[in-house]
């Protein structure tokens, strides 16, 4: 269960002058988000029944109020988040029992705590912890010393105070042993204080600045982090690919880095909260508070500060990183089409998978028509006869090495003319060509052979095939590597479930990588309608899902609106129509006096046609007019028409290139600083956040997105480096 019903019930007391406001997790949730309470209330049930948010977000529509996934997945996140909270705060309950420490206004207090933070402010004081210096000189009777000190009365010294406290046999041996042993134990008191935290912490939050120096210079030697060798900015205000690149220069020892407001900052805003006067005992209190916020609070809090960084930086990256990935993965197929999969290379040659309009592998060839070989007579007649032997509709060419010179020889050869010829990218097709999944489909072709039948694939379906690569090898990331892995990797998993229940699975032909990100199936029921299908053959009719092995009614029902059979028995299972959703369309038709396979495509009998005649308590208009968009256009893909793309045949290394050039180029990664851009060479040149528009930009994504197409201006060329600065022709 995401979240468990009792607690659910339970309120929590807020005060609001005098007055008891009920505070259910629900409503804070639904205040939080901006969404109605009923819609999160359902969620949360629909959640909690085992149904999955794609299945929610498509089919659930009346219960939810059509809230997409996105909205869904952050109702589970905050409930989520909410349950955590209160684990906390019953664990920190328990233990304050165990020490005998929980009094009513304490309880109070941490009843009333919103966040996990609050909550370890008020168990701070409380929290077994190791020996601490106050502990010690409270052990040597120096607490009323202290107490005295910290109150800072007028007319009292207290170094004549100290003298009453000087036992050597308790190890206060002088004056000093006493009063120093006294601040120890009022700096720990100033670092304990739940509001002296608050008021710091908001400091720190609003004020602190990052700030990192170079440390290692040996350790940099392409001089990766040189703009943040003396960098100061406001760290609230610092981008997340900035935090990243400062936190990992850190990491590798070349950077010190700093997160704090300026010393006098902080210890101005700590004295304004601790000091009550200006006596004999201020002085003892100035020194405990500049130790406590050395010592203590400065470095408790720069972690706080830090981690709050990290994670939003983590999270800035991690959705920008979703929103490219979902972009590439719902990228325009070519279709299903027979093609040639080229992966370009020189010394080792071009490996040329033939395919057939569903991706299985023909033939696969080695040619050799670039450097240092040359054989380009040799090649043409291989490719020539791989042409004239599988009929191919289009060749895709990885974008790697030698990818502009075997396009070149491609394009040129009279026997491939009236193909359609792309490049496409290859990130990621080494990963899959070594990977388990590639060695189960082709168990005796090489990794090269796999490369090529990928780069082939992709062209087809970029869904089917890029699902079965790790989406970090995909080359649509930003610091991926830097952020939190099992944030990143629930993140990216969730978009790869959003993109293929979107479009749908062809359950006949679908890969076991493809069907386990289907709704309700996951990879265990995925091998086994493999293993049904090579038992039995083509699937006909969706209820024959409820035949696989371990396919029950709730798998059935999660799964089936998302899967579809091309010529099956019954036209609605090659649509987003669900199953328990047939009985109306039959309805309809009869009705109407019509046939299904008549009312497919056709619209003329809509004008006929009254919705709200079949609502009921379960289906509303909403799910009434997907339905009718499904019958008319049963099993669309969303992801738009593909069309090719042709580079600037100018330029195909970084040495035919000049400033001020135009050159047309497709989007391939989009950050929080710009963009990257393909235009036809190995390297991508960067399109700056400060270069994208006359206007000010908060986002690149305001402007780009990935695989848009676009004309960029070449405004500087760094060829040591391989860098290229780009703008946009507006």
């Amino acid at each position: 269960m995401l979240f468990p019903a009792v607690l659910l019930l339970s309120l929590t007391l807020t005060y609001n002058k005098g007055a008891i406001t009920l505070n259910t997790p629900i409503e804070r949730v639904a205040k939080k988000l901006e969404i109605p309470v009923k819609n999160v209330e359902s969620v949360k049930s629909l959640l909690d029944d085992r149904n999955t948010i794609p299945f929610i977000a498509r089919y659930r529509k009346e219960m939810t109020g059509s809230l997409d996934e996105v909205q869904i997945g952050g109702i589970r996140d905050e409930l989520e988040r909410i349950e955590k909270l209160e684990d906390r705060r019953k664990t920190i309950i328990r233990s304050l029992k165990d020490l005998d420490e929980l009094t009513e206004e304490l309880k109070e207090q941490l009843d009333e705590a919103t966040s996990v933070t609050e909550l370890e402010d008020i168990y701070l004081p409380f929290r077994p912890k190791r020996k601490t210096r106050g502990d010690r000189a409270r052990e040597k009777g120096l607490e009323p010393l202290a107490n005295i000190i910290q109150e800072e009365k007028t007319g009292l010294d207290p170094v004549v105070l100290a003298k009453d406290y000087v036992e050597e046999d308790k190890g206060v041996e002088a004056i000093e042993d006493a009063l120093a042993g006294a601040r120890d134990i009022i700096a720990e008191r100033i670092n304990e204080d739940k509001k002296v935290r608050e008021e710091m912490r908001r400091l720190f939050r609003n004020q602190g600045m990052i700030t990192s120096r170079l440390k290692n210079p040996e350790v940099d030697e392409g001089e990766k982090y040189r703009e943040y060798y003396d960098f100061n900015s406001k760290a609230k205000s610092s981008p997340s690919h900035r935090i990243l690149a400062i936190l990992r220069g850190e990491r590798e020892d070349v950077l010190s880095v700093k997160v704090r407001p300026p010393q006098k900052v902080g210890l101005d805003r700590l004295s304004s909260l601790v000091r009550r006067g200006n006596t004999t005992s201020s002085e003892q209190v100035e020194q405990a508070l500049q130790d406590c916020y050395t010592r203590l609070l400065a470095p408790s809090l720069e972690t706080e500060i830090r981690n709050d960084l990290k994670e939003r930086a983590d999270g800035e990256a991690i959705a920008v990183f979703g929103e490219n990935l979902e972009e590439l993965l719902m990228s325009p197929p070519l279709g299903q089409v027979k093609t040639l999969g080229v992966d370009p290379g020189f010394r080792s040659g071009c490996k040329v998978a033939s395919l057939n309009a569903h991706g299985d592998l023909l033939e696969a060839e080695t040619i050799f028509p670039n450097k240092p070989q040359n054989k380009k007579n040799e090649a043409a007649a291989k490719v020539k006869r791989l042409v004239d032997k599988h009929k191919p509709e289009a060749v895709a060419i990885g974008d790697g090495t030698a990818s502009r010179e075997t396009e070149a020889f491609i394009r040129n050869l009279g026997s491939t003319e009236d193909l359609t010829t792309v490049r496409v990218r290859e990130d990621g097709a080494s990963v899959y060509s070594a990977s388990e999944i590639a060695r189960e489909e082709f168990p005796d072709q090489d990794v090269t052979v796999r490369g090529a039948v990928s780069i082939g694939r992709r062209l087809q379906d970029p869904l089917a095939e890029l699902v079965k690569i790790d989406p970090k090898a995909l080359g649509v990331g930003q610091y991926q590597h830097d952020v939190d892995q099992a944030r990143l990797s629930d993140k990216l998993t969730e978009v790869v479930e959003r993109c293929v229940n979107r479009v749908g699975v062809n359950v006949n032909t679908a890969s076991r990588k493809l069907l386990t990100y289907v709704s309700g199936l996951g990879p265990t029921l995925a091998e086994n309608v493999i293993e049904y299908r090579s038992k039995n053959g083509t699937i006909d009719d969706i209820e024959q899902l409820t035949e696989v092995p371990m396919i029950g009614s709730k798998t059935f029902e999660q799964a089936a609106g998302f899967l579809r059979i091309v010529n099956g028995d019954n036209p609605l299972d090659n649509s987003g129509v669900h199953p328990e959703n047939y009985r109306i369309v039959e309805d309809m038709a009869s009705d109407l006096g019509l046939d299904i396979f008549s009312m497919i495509g056709a619209t003329g009998w809509r004008d006929d046609l009254s919705l709200e005649s079949y609502v009921s308590t379960d289906v509303g208009i909403p799910t009434l007019r997907d339905i009718l968009e499904e019958l008319d256009k049963p099993g669309r893909d969303p992801r738009g028409e593909f069309s090719p793309f042709a580079f600037s045949e100018k330029v195909s290394t970084i040495d035919d290139m000049r400033q001020g050039m135009v050159l047309p180029g497709i989007v391939t990664n989009v950050t929080d600083f710009g963009a990257f851009v393909d235009i036809g060479i190995k390297t991508d040149g960067l399109l700056h956040i400060s270069q994208l528009s006359e206007d000010y930009v908060s986002h690149p994504r305001e402007v780009v997105s990935l695989n848009q197409r676009l004309d960029v201006k070449v405004i500087k060329i760094d060829k040591q480096r391989r860098r290229i600065s780009l703008s946009l022709i507006f």
